[in-house]
């Protein structure tokens, strides 16, 4: 008796990256992902460039997605697309075209929440047991989550001014950096010394963060350096770097470490566009292997925007029916 399969066609269009995917019973057979270049030269994403790039490259993409699966359109069983959050002009790319191949297939249409998406990552290879806590780390989020089963999750604490994401990318801007400046900022930590300069770190109630002080601190530290050495920051590129992410690595550590010792829960994981950090990377290996965590890390594919996550969500969805109808609208912000 043959068994039939669920084919998820995944939409992702929450930012700078147009991507789709084929899921097929919880496997991936295809991810593909188009990055915009045109938003380098403005230090940063220009919302209305992002949704005319999203338009230009959302059917090619689709039908690489399909190709690379060896899907025909009509095996597709189910559409699941990211409705929150995200820059509402890229959603709505997004959000338009799945709807409209969900009503010519007369199929069904499941909408997905972008961070826990990022959370469900975990499952696409490596399945964590729950319960599970995922430090979700992003450019626009940072949360400590709670993860009872694929649906029902909780988030426990997150910032509550800039993402620790954001604040890399601010600080790689300070220093001069292009954009994206976070990776940047990583490459140059690795040949840095991260105690050569000691940043504030934020204390904040339970398990919040913020990090609109360390941007802050490095600014005022920037000028002053700077005022007695126009040249400070050329000279010292890797010990700025170093210091600043070993200080925003420990704001981070130092929560998610609190969370997993008052819930008592050994599974813990890192997840977002950040988890692709080597330094928070070797710092939650090291406190696993202190802690006795089983310590769970997406591949690095799978930890950036891109819509295999979207349909490992939209894929757990379909099997609880969890659908969504023809008037499911974009929302920039979004809850869970």
């Amino acid at each position: 008796m043959s068994t039939v399969s669920v084919n998820i066609l995944a939409i992702e269009s929450s930012c700078d990256e147009t991507s789709a995917a084929v899921i097929q019973n919880g496997k991936v057979l295809s991810n593909t992902i188009a990055t915009q270049k045109v938003h380098e030269r403005y230090g940063g994403v220009v919302p209305e460039l992002a949704s005319r790039a999203h338009m230009q490259n959302i059917v090619p993409v689709v039908d690489t997605a399909l190709k690379d699966a060896g899907i025909n359109k009509h095996d597709i069983t189910a559409v699941a697309f990211t409705r929150s959050p995200g820059l509402i002009g890229s959603l709505l790319v997004g959000a338009c075209f799945a709807k409209a191949y969900a009503q010519a297939l007369d199929i069904p249409l499941i909408a997905v929440h972008h961070m826990q998406a990022h959370v469900l990552a975990h499952f696409i290879e490596d399945k964590p047991e729950f319960p599970f806590l995922c430090l979700t780390v992003s450019g626009g989020h940072t949360q400590i989550v709670l993860c009872r089963d694929y649906l029902d999750m909780e988030v426990l604490g997150q910032t509550i001014d800039d993402a620790a994401g954001e604040a890399f990318d601010k600080v790689a801007k300070m220093l001069g950096l292009p954009y994206p400046g976070g990776p940047l900022i990583d490459k140059y930590a690795s040949e840095g010394d991260p105690l050569r300069f000691k940043f504030p770190m934020s204390e904040m109630k339970d398990y919040e963060f913020s990090f609109s002080g360390i941007k802050t601190a490095v600014l005022y530290f920037l000028q002053a350096q700077k005022k007695t050495d126009p040249a400070f920051v050329e000279k010292n590129i890797n010990d700025i770097c170093a210091s600043v992410q070993y200080t925003i690595i420990n704001m981070l550590m130092n929560k998610l470490r609190k969370a997993a010792r008052d819930l008592d829960i050994k599974q813990v994981g890192i997840a977002g566009g950040v988890s692709a950090n080597s330094g928070l990377r070797k710092a939650i290996k090291e406190e696993g292997d202190k802690n006795g965590w089983q310590v769970y890390i997406p591949r690095f594919e799978y930890c950036t925007d891109n819509a295999a996550m979207i349909g490992i969500t939209g894929y757990y969805k379909y099997l609880t029916g969890a659908f969504a109808d023809m008037t499911a609208s974009p929302d920039a912000r979004g809850s869970w």
